[in-house]
C-alpha cells in the first residue's frame, strides 16, 4: 500500500506546470485522465502481483542459465579430459610406431646380415663344388693320360716283344695269361 501511495504522490507531483490554462484536477484535462489511468494500471499490476511473477520468471530464467552454465562447464571439463586422453594415446601410438620402426630396421639389418652370410656360404659351397669338379676333372685327365701312356707303352712293348719273340714263346705267354685270368675269375 505504501508503494501505491508513493506512486500516487509522484504522479500528482509530476504534473505539468499549466496553472494559467485550465484546472488540472478535472476530467477534461487529458493529463489528469492519463495520470489516473496510469495509477490504476500500476495498481492492477500490483494487485495481481505481476512484479513478483516477473521477478520469479527472471529468477527461474537465471537458475536455468546457471544450470546451463554448469552443464557447459562440466562438458568443457569432460572435453578437456577426453582431449588429454587422446593426446596421451597419440603420444603412445607415436612411441609404439617408433618402436615398431626401430624393430623393423633391426630385423631388416639382421636379415641383410643373414642373407650376406647365406650368400657367402653359398658362394663358398659353389667354389668348393667347382674346385671339386676341377680336381676330379684334373684327376680324370691325369688318369686318362696315364691310361693312354700305359696303353701306348703296352702297345710299344707288345710290338717290341713281338718282334723279338718267336711263335712258341708267344703261345706260352698267351697260355700263361689265360691261366692267370682263369685264376682271378674263379
Amino acid at each position: 500500500m505504501n508503494r501505491i501511495a508513493l506512486l500516487l504522490a509522484l504522479g500528482l507531483a509530476a504534473t505539468p506546470v499549466h496553472a494559467a490554462e485550465e484546472a488540472f484536477f478535472t476530467l477534461r484535462s487529458t493529463e489528469f485522465v492519463v495520470s489516473i489511468a496510469f495509477i490504476v494500471f500500476l495498481g492492477v499490476l500490483f494487485y495481481f502481483k505481476v512484479p513478483t511473477m516477473i521477478g520469479g520468471l527472471l529468477d527461474k530464467r537465471a537458475a536455468g542459465i546457471r544450470t546451463e552454465l554448469d552443464e557447459a562447464r562440466a562438458l568443457h571439463d569432460e572435453a578437456r579430459s577426453i582431449l588429454a586422453s587422446y593426446e596421451r594415446k597419440q603420444k603412445e601410438v607415436e612411441a609404439q610406431a617408433g618402436r615398431i620402426v626401430e624393430t623393423a630396421k633391426r630385423e631388416a639389418l639382421a636379415a641383410a646380415e643373414h642373407a650376406k652370410a647365406d650368400l657367402k656360404a653359398s658362394i663358398a659351397r659353389r667354389l668348393a663344388a667347382a674346385e671339386d669338379q676341377i680336381a676330379s676333372a684334373e684327376a680324370a685327365a691325369v688318369r686318362e693320360v696315364r691310361d693312354r701312356a700305359v696303353s701306348v707303352a703296352v702297345a710299344a712293348a707288345g710290338d717290341v716283344i713281338a718282334g723279338q719273340m718267336g711263335a712258341a714263346e708267344r703261345n706260352k705267354l698267351i697260355d700263361a695269361a689265360i691261366g692267370e685270368v682263369e685264376a682271378k675269375l674263379h
